[in-house]
């Protein structure tokens, strides 16, 4: 090969590396920004094990779950229990958080998006309070926009870092659990007045009805009934074996005053069950669906019968942490306490039926 030729061949392999070159610039530049980063970690570097309180802060209301011993707990309801399951759910799914689209934001689509003041900061806080990740969650992400957007749960969340507020990011998972809501958060574990003997419940006027039985399957009596009188037992039953299983709806602020809760003044509902517990309900006003309520759990527990041991195990196992809710104001589901809360003609069976 001569000079000539030689020369010739490396002009055109510069030419064509050039034209390569161009090429690819010219590709980048079509491509989104940050493409990237599409389908990496959202919160890279964040460890389960690390995590000793989630921070979430709204425009009006502030909420901290923080881990206490071997509990979470929510720092503005005085340490009542969160929900263990919901918390470990909420970490996990935060730390499989995966970027889907990238796209560049400015100051008018923050605030439509809710990337702004208006949106809920979510902060990961290690031991010694330090932010290990944080990120603010705005509007709900929609593939095609619902009838209701309120009400619909969302296809994603669009997400926004720290230090980057002119990117926004969309990633698959709604987030819904991203809420200053206590009711989103606490444990719903209330308590269980199991194998009732004597039921009383007296209103904050004075009226009221007690009624007892002498074992586990005896019939109920019901305690000063007349000559016409006649207790509905099904009523009865109803009754007690509502406060064998109350859930809760939520917990009060601890600032909330006993006149404003209608604790001030309360229906009274008192229980012995056979197994020497007592339970001591007081039941306030209503608040939306939900009545304000307080409750005290005293004794020792002392189970008879082929399955007193086992009984004994369980009762000790959630004792402590019913003896524990008088410590707070309670939201319980009016559903629950219904049948509780009847008049005492109500528990009569009807003169109609009796004629029957």
């Amino acid at each position: 090969m001569n000079a000539r030729v030689a020369g010739v061949l490396l002009i055109l392999l510069l030419a064509l590396g050039g034209g390569a070159l161009l090429v690819r610039e010219q590709q980048a530049s079509r491509q989104p920004a940050g493409s990237g980063t599409l389908g990496q970690p959202l919160l890279k570097g964040l460890q389960a094990s690390q995590v000793a309180a989630i921070v979430i802060r709204e425009p009006k209301a502030a909420l901290t779950i923080a881990r206490k011993d071997e509990r979470w707990t929510l720092a503005e309801r005085a340490g009542f229990p969160a929900d263990l399951d919901k918390v470990r759910d909420f970490v996990v799914k935060a730390m499989a958080l995966k970027i889907g689209q990238s796209e560049p934001i400015g100051e008018k689509d923050r605030a439509r998006l809710l990337l702004d003041a208006g949106g809920a900061v979510i902060e990961f806080q290690g031991a010694d309070g330090k932010p290990l990740a944080t990120l603010t969650a705005g509007k709900k992400y929609f593939k095609n926009e619902p009838e209701n957007a309120e009400k619909a749960i969302g296809d994603g969340r669009y997400v926004m870092l720290p230090g980057d507020d002119k990117r926004v990011l969309v990633v698959s998972d709604p987030l819904a659990q991203a809420s200053t809501r206590s009711a989103d958060w606490i444990s719903k574990a209330g308590f269980a007045a199991e194998k009732v003997k004597v039921m009383e419940v007296r209103f904050a006027d004075g009226s009221g009805w007690k009624i007892e039985r002498t074992g586990d399957n005896a019939d109920w009596k019901l305690a000063g009934a007349s000559g016409g009188e006649k207790l509905e037992i099904t009523s009865a039953n109803s009754a007690s074996y509502s406060l064998s299983l109350i859930e809760l709806a939520d917990v009060a602020p601890a600032d909330l005053k006993p006149e404003a809760t209608g604790l001030d003044k309360p229906t009274l509902v008192s229980a012995t069950t056979l197994d020497g517990l007592s339970y001591t309900l007081k039941v306030g006003k209503l608040s939306g669906d939900n009545h304000y309520a307080s409750v005290a759990v005293a004794g020792t527990p002392k189970p008879e019968g082929k399955d007193a041991e086992e009984r004994l195990k369980k009762i000790n196992e959630r004792l402590p942490r019913e003896k524990a809710l008088a410590a707070y104001t309670l939201l319980i589901p009016k559903s629950k306490l219904d049948d509780i809360l009847k008049k005492r003609a109500d528990l009569l069976v009807k003169k109609e039926e009796k004629k029957k």
